[in-house]
């Protein structure tokens, strides 16, 4: 059931940007804990995550994944990992790898690349202890790995193979491996298990580790519900398209068209679903995406809805773009279907339909009250004179309401470069001047957003018609730092992060004041 007829608040904090003082440098399963116990103290009821699927090498966008179903072991708290405490923990790091931690935990952004090189050499040194101690003593824990490797099987024997020999190839794409290797040659691929079973292996510990870490955070989220969040796709060069080829146009490229937002579109070089021969399979791939999500987490946001409506594509010959598939009916029973797919485990989804989308989707999340997203800068009255905003006690109940997502600039920038005209325009809303008793926002002709125009503009979306609201972790205190810029190639996104660790954010003032400011929103509006 996805629309639950509860009024709920959450806020949106991509792990990856809450470390706390024991992380090495970025967010980690560890912090889950820490970091819901402060939303709990908040009266927040729902902390929305941004996808934990394995990146690719050099990747550092939650959304470029090698897996849709592995964890991404930059996520695994070290100390935590037994057999790497049984090593000395920190202890067994050489000089210059005590001095790489010391700097990536003092780093005002996440530096993935060494955050990468330190947790890579750790578990390496982990996994071989847990050899020589466990497994090959057939210990407790060892027959342990072995029941999640029998559980998982269904996506982890192709995964940790695909990594095995991803890394032996030099992580070159599997688009240059081998032939016999990238057509999956039934010989050639048992020789490779033969051959790089004890890699093979060290893949599959990881992600025991990684499961065993996440089932102990779940236990201990302070009562704070875990969205997910289901990317539309992960990479070519991914466990998954390897394994299913044939249900995936290599030769085109996934992306949006050109829209009022962008002249050019977007083109995510991600290969294109074949939806006949999804169907022909009878939608497995995304049967078992929804089943790992229902295991990892109590909800998820279903990334790029439209697209699983209509996807569009880009040949990559220079062809002309196309949707697949091709017409409205068939696009409308492809969504429903898929739709019923991703909520049979019983989840609780939320559908990010952001963007130019065609009225008949809109209708069809309706007629299944699957809610989708009302971003307050964009939910205006677009046919009418003037394009007035929409107030937001007349979002409908089945939606999210937020202030922006992590592909939009902050609150605070946003109301900073709106036109005066639509500074005016929000002002007039009713709720906007029934939390101001009437005098309305300060300084509307081109001022700083000041701390009373924020708490205006988030209170207000607390108070919306919307049964969810979900305010990105910027919005809350009015920073300026954005998540990522969309279509650009750049070093600097996904790097945002908390700027005290997440474990001691009531020894701060100002995140003591949020907390406080945010209970009592929630106890006004009813949301818990």
């Amino acid at each position: 059931m996805s629309h639950t007829g509860q009024r709920r608040a959450g806020v949106l904090v991509p792990l990856f940007s809450c470390p706390s003082t024991a992380s090495w440098g970025i967010g980690d399963i560890g912090d889950v804990e820490p970091m819901t116990r402060w939303l709990a103290s908040a009266g927040q009821c729902v902390l929305q995550l941004l996808p934990l699927s394995e990146m690719a090498p050099g990747q550092q966008s939650p959304y470029s994944a090698m897996s849709a179903m592995a964890i991404d072991p930059i996520y695994i708290r070290l100390a935590g990992v037994p057999d790497f405490a049984a090593l000395g923990g920190e202890a067994l790091l050489g000089a210059e790898d005590r001095a790489r931690l010391d700097r990536v935990r003092r780093a005002p952004r996440i530096e993935y690349a060494d955050v990468r090189r330190l947790k890579r050499a750790a578990l390496g040194a982990a996994f071989e202890r847990f050899v020589d101690a466990e497994w090959c003593r057939d210990t407790e824990r060892a027959r342990a790995l072995k029941g999640f490797l029998g559980e998982q099987a269904w996506w982890i024997d192709d995964y940790a193979l695909f990594r095995a020999i991803h890394a032996r190839e030099g992580e070159r794409s599997w688009f240059e491996w081998p032939e016999a290797l990238k057509q999956r040659d039934p010989a050639a691929i048992q020789e490779a298990r033969s051959e790089l079973s004890r890699d093979v292996l060290f893949y599959q510990y990881v992600q025991w580790i990684a499961d065993r870490q996440w089932r102990e955070a779940r236990a201990h989220t302070n009562g704070v519900a875990l969205y997910g969040d289901l990317a539309f796709m992960v990479d070519g060069d991914s466990a998954d398209v390897w394994a299913r080829q044939s249900q995936f146009s290599l030769d085109a490229s996934a992306g949006v068209p050109p829209d009022p937002f962008s002249a050019t579109g977007q083109d995510w070089g991600m290969p294109v679903y074949r939806w006949e021969v999804v169907a022909g399979d009878d939608f497995q791939w995304l049967r078992e995406r929804a089943r790992r999500s229902a295991d990892l987490y109590d909800g998820y946001r279903i990334d790029h809805l439209v697209g699983f409506y209509r996807t569009y594509g880009r040949p990559r010959d220079g062809g002309a773009p196309f949707f697949t598939p091709a017409t409205e009916a068939e696009q409308t029973a492809l969504g429903e279907r898929v739709l019923a797919i991703l909520r049979e485990p019983g989840s609780d989804v939320i559908a990010e339909d952001l963007g130019v989308i065609p009225d008949f989707v809109r209708a069809s999340l309706a007629r299944l009250g699957v809610p989708g997203f009302r971003v307050f800068r964009w939910e205006r009255q677009w046919q009418v004179e003037g394009q007035p905003f929409l107030d937001p006690s007349e979002y409908p109940a089945a939606s999210v309401a937020t202030s922006g997502t992590h592909d939009t600039e902050t609150l605070v920038v946003w109301w900073e470069r709106a036109s005066d005209e639509e500074r005016v325009s929000v002002n007039t809303l009713p709720t906007i001047q029934l939390l101001t008793g009437g005098a309305g926002l300060e300084n509307l002709a081109g001022a700083l957003c000041t701390p009373a125009v924020r708490d205006t503009l988030v209170e207000a979306l607390v108070a919306s018609g919307s049964d969810l609201v979900l305010v990105p972790i910027q919005d809350v205190f009015g920073w300026r730092d954005r998540i990522n810029t969309p279509a650009r190639v750049s070093g600097e996104d996904w790097r945002f992060r908390l700027p005290w660790p997440c474990d001691r954010l009531d020894e701060v003032p100002e995140a003591r004041e949020r907390r406080d400011t945010l209970r009592a929103w929630t106890e006004k509006y009813s949301r818990r």
